[in-house]
């Protein structure tokens, strides 16, 4: 049973006893009618009960609750045809024996937590899946994974096409789609979200319904959980600090019961970031204090640096089309090079960044014999160049298109970037989020200078 199912079972046997004893005075007036009518209300709210609990425990179980609670209803069935024979105290008295076995039965009965996980991109699973998987563990939590739709942002911001990829999840993690998961009605105990941005992104939007403002109002537990993993910064390194703080103050942070970071040197980060910013901000969260957002803010490390840890490349299923490329005709491998190409570098370099991504092919193209090239742009570089950066959009997709074609290389636009980093021997492209990620595996990381072509 849920904790708040119990606990809304618990007020209606509270307002039960109420009327019970309301019961016992209209009795000793004499007011049968209203008797029987309350006593009709009382069997209705019973059944009630005994519905809602066999629904979340299985009808098919052996209940102590239930039988308790027909044993209330077969009492004040008994009650209804002995009205104006039983003393008003025998009557009060017989009820609440009754109906104080369902109470000690009901409050017997153990808790179970029901968690929710809400991600958008199956790409971005990774910053999830370690604690979803520790949930799904623990016997007494009923754990999901509710894929939920996001919208292209166009160019004049508004909204445009839908995308749901509910389909791509790995396939050991089972998924609830999001048409049937109601959280008015399930209220779970704890929400786990990967988007921080509410209306705040240009680039992607999940629908209104998904932002951190509403979720928290289902749930006791509203958790964030960046979905990117960043180079450390120092809590006095103030350059570094601007550019980053914005992501402190998403509606994603705000609005959180508890936000997970990747530090100690972050959590900090995000503790100052409030704090300076705590006259604004109490709008959104009323009073707080150090104290209080030391309590939010936790820094127990990132999933995506255990997802990465637990992986071992004997263990990555490859695909064939990328095996072709891979293998040389001894049976060796090539080495595989994992080239990355950020959103911000577009933003930043604009038609440069195209030029750069040319080159890097047409000398890969040329060393096709020794080492293959895994290009994985971020998932998103299309959306982005959609919305802020159209002129680009064309040439970039026949880009893509190109690379594709002529099949010298793997294009990687799978959810699962944990595979690239697993199989690749090294990382060439742009400074992002996957670098710090990457690092984990000690293996060698070269940053591309998109200036030199």
């Amino acid at each position: 049973m849920r904790r708040f199912q119990k606990l809304q079972i618990l007020v209606d046997i509270t307002s039960l006893h109420m009327i019970h004893q309301q019961n016992k005075e209209k009795l000793l007036q004499q007011e049968y009618q209203f008797v029987l009518d309350a006593l009709a209300d009382c069997q209705e709210t019973a059944i009630q009960m005994g519905e809602g609990i066999e629904q979340t425990e299985g009808a098919d179980k052996e209940i102590e609750a239930i039988r308790f609670l027909e044993q209330y209803c077969e009492t004040l069935y008994q009650m209804s045809v002995q009205l104006e024979e039983i003393s008003a105290e025998n009557f009060y008295q017989s009820l609440e024996e009754a109906l104080l076995s369902v109470e000690k039965a009901i409050l017997r009965m153990p808790i179970r937590k029901e968690v929710v996980f809400l991600p958008y991109k199956a790409s971005m699973w990774d910053s999830l899946e370690s604690v979803y998987l520790a949930a799904a563990q623990d016997e007494n939590c009923d754990a999901y994974v509710v894929p939920i739709p996001y919208y292209d942002r166009n160019a004049d911001e508004s909204l445009g096409m839908m995308h749901y990829e509910g389909g791509e999840y790995p396939s050991n993690i089972p998924i609830t789609p999001y048409e049937e998961y109601h959280l008015e009605e399930r209220r779970p105990d704890a929400i786990y979200i990967h988007n921080p941005y509410d209306d705040n992104n240009y680039v992607t939007c999940v629908p209104e319904r998904y932002f951190a403002s509403r979720l928290r109002n289902y749930t006791d537990q509203l958790v964030y959980i960046p979905y990117y993993v960043l180079d450390e910064i120092k809590p006095d390194d103030h350059e570094k600090i601007e550019k980053f703080q914005n992501l402190c103050l998403m509606p994603g942070v705000i609005y959180a019961h508890k936000v997970i970071v990747q530090s100690e040197n972050m959590r900090q980060i995000y503790i100052n970031a409030f704090l300076e910013n705590a006259k604004w901000l109490a709008g959104y969260m009323g009073h707080f204090d150090r104290k209080k957002l030391e309590d939010k803010i936790l820094a127990l490390g990132s999933p995506k640096f255990d997802r990465v840890r637990s992986m071992s490349r004997d263990k990555i299923k490859v695909p064939d089309d990328w095996l072709r490329l891979i293998e040389k005709s001894d049976g060796t491998w090539k080495k595989i090079i994992l080239y990355n190409t950020s959103v911000n570098a577009f933003f930043k370099y604009n038609e440069k960044m195209l030029t750069k991504i040319q080159s890097v092919m047409d000398k890969f193209k040329e060393a096709r014999d020794k080492v293959v090239l895994l290009w994985r742009p971020h998932p998103l570089v299309a959306g982005a160049l959609q919305s802020l950066r159209p002129e680009l959009l064309a040439e970039y997709e026949r880009l893509v298109e190109r690379y594709r074609k002529e099949g010298y290389g793997i294009y990687d636009d799978s959810a699962d970037v944990d595979r690239a980093i697993v199989l690749s021997d090294a990382y060439y492209g742009d400074y992002s989020s996957l670098v710090q990620l990457y690092q984990e595996t000690g293996k060698p990381v070269m940053i591309e200078d998109v200036e030199a072509v």
